[in-house]
């Protein structure tokens, strides 16, 4: 299935959280915290919006955007506005 972003719209792959701190520990699924970090999959058709390509690495709001299964992977569509920066 391909998901095609309309407007100032981004489809974003949403980066998975580690599991194990770097001194080894096992963090549980309950205690992680929600990533707020992702690589663009898509980007709408409102070129002059977009500030992002395909590829990057970026990091969105908390709260923002729609979350989407495709095929057993999460995905979140998000407005440009709600994507405050680059990671590099």
């Amino acid at each position: 299935m391909k998901i095609t972003p309309l407007g100032d719209r981004v489809l974003v792959k949403i980066t998975e959280s580690e599991e194990k701190t770097k001194g080894g520990l096992f963090i549980p699924q309950t205690a992680q915290e929600k990533t707020q970090t992702g690589v663009v999959s898509a980007i709408g058709d409102d070129k002059d919006a977009i500030k992002v390509k395909v590829g990057q690495k970026i990091m969105y709001d908390k709260y923002a955007g729609t979350t989407i299964k495709i095929e057993n992977v999460d995905y979140l569509i998000v407005k440009a506005a709600d994507i405050i920066a680059i990671v590099e």
